[in-house]
């Protein structure tokens, strides 16, 4: 990593120029570098694809990925015939500058099979990490990250008779009537001193609650911020 890339990474509140912004990529000899974009709510890997010098400029000034096709030998804007457009919240370089990583809002599934990732064919490993947290009892809030990717893979993929896709197709009239009816079903729960009930109930809150955060492109990443403030600021 060169002297200027080390000063640009040190001033990161600096906005970089565009101009900059390519002295600090590491091009290949194509004049190519790999972006991997990623769901800003979900944090799921989406797909990677390659950005040059004018799918990066036109990213930044549109707000919407655009990448290089490899094959087509040409520019494509991400949805621009699927509809599937990818919002783009942050962009970043790695510390080689040698990878761009996208945070987007995704619409519609990212991948051209339909699925809402591109990294959707799994390979058992054995000892892998699913396992070893699950044999380890570690992290005991990992089932609403996944609650949060499953949400956010049933809003991309609309999979017909799944209770998601119909609540996101009814829109936020119908989730936030869900919200309420589960709230005052847990204040029921609690008054009758129905613990089981109110396991029961707690559940559906919490799951229409996700799936409102969803609907508001709201990442439960930033409600945990807004925990951590509050119980920092009482400190």
């Amino acid at each position: 990593m060169s002297n200027e890339q080390n000063e640009q990474a040190g001033a990161a509140k600096t906005p970089l120029t565009l101009e900059q912004l390519n002295a600090a990529i590491q091009w290949d000899a194509g004049g190519l570098v790999p972006a991997i974009v990623q769901d800003a709510a979900s944090k799921d890997v989406l797909m990677m694809a390659y950005m040059n010098r004018d799918s990066l400029r036109l990213t930044l000034e549109s707000g919407e990925t655009w990448f290089w096709s490899r094959s087509r030998q040409e520019l494509w804007h991400k949805g621009a015939t699927s509809g599937h457009i990818q919002k783009v919240k942050s962009l970043k370089y790695d510390c080689d500058g040698d990878t761009l990583l996208v945070m987007v809002d995704q619409t519609g599934p990212a991948c051209h099979t339909g699925q809402y990732s591109c990294f959707f064919n799994e390979v058992p490993v054995q000892g892998g990490q699913a396992a070893e947290v699950a044999a380890a009892g570690v992290d005991r809030f990992a089932m609403l990250s996944r609650l949060e990717s499953v949400i956010a893979q049933r809003d991309a993929e609309r999979p017909e008779g799944a209770y998601t896709t119909y609540l996101f197709e009814k829109g936020i009239d119908k989730i936030l009537k869900k919200v309420g009816e589960e709230t005052a079903e847990v204040i029921i729960a609690a008054k009758n001193r129905d613990n089981d009930e109110l396991r029961y109930e707690s559940s559906d809150l919490i799951f229409h609650l996700m799936v409102l955060l969803r609907e508001a492109k709201l990442p439960l990443d930033d409600v945990m911020r807004e925990l951590d403030r509050r119980h920092n600021s009482k400190k």
